[in-house]
């Protein structure tokens, strides 16, 4: 077992509805998941429930020294392996519904690309709703948003409930197909151009 493994399975057993996971991302779901990071430019990127960093590190390898990529992670423990492993990484420890505000601190207005390692079946109607709002806050109408959501819940309410609020949020939400290489198999939300209403 890897010490990525072990620490996120560590923190999953601590909180598991925050974590939401008891293994990290595979490489080919990091790979899907941060397609829209943008290859040219010094672009924005930010990162929500980073967790041990499978995602920002593929984030890292697209960025190759350029933008500013910003990773929120609510679970202090994972934000210091995060920050010692990614010293490149600006790793804010906070609630994700807070980055509109944490953007502000920074000068920036917007982020190019929003990567969610979030786990929104976990979480609360209300929950969902303020992480949402948050997300569409810091989007222009070129931001790419992605997150991603296991296969076996997706018939599950609260993945249901979700994939009802991207739908009613957003004007595009592509679907991905299935990663069969991650464990649990995964999919990925592309989403684009969120609604003049915001509903």
């Amino acid at each position: 077992m890897t010490k990525d493994t072990t620490l996120f399975l560590g923190q999953w057993l601590r909180s598991p509805g925050t974590v939401g996971a008891v293994a990290p991302s595979s490489r080919r779901l990091a790979e899907t998941v941060t397609t829209p990071v943008p290859q040219r430019g010094d672009p924005v990127i930010v990162e929500l429930g980073p967790g041990t960093g499978a995602f920002t590190a593929e984030i890292q390898r697209r960025l190759n020294g350029r933008g500013h990529h910003l990773a929120v992670e609510i679970n202090p423990t994972l934000a210091a392996f995060l920050s010692e492993r990614h010293p490149k990484v600006d790793v804010v420890v906070g609630d994700a519904a807070r980055l509109p505000e944490m953007l502000r601190e920074r000068g920036l207005e917007k982020a190019d690309a929003i990567v969610s390692g979030l786990p929104w079946a976990a979480f609360s109607a209300d929950l969902q709703t303020r992480l949402l709002d948050a997300v569409v806050a810091t989007m222009s109408p070129h931001t790419a948003f992605t997150t991603f959501a296991y296969s076996f819940a997706k018939r599950m309410r609260p993945a249901q409930r979700f994939r009802r609020r991207l739908h009613e949020t957003f004007e595009e939400v592509v679907v991905g197909r299935t990663v069969w290489g991650n464990l649990p198999p995964a999919f990925v939300y592309h989403v684009r151009r969120p609604r003049a209403s915001g509903a």
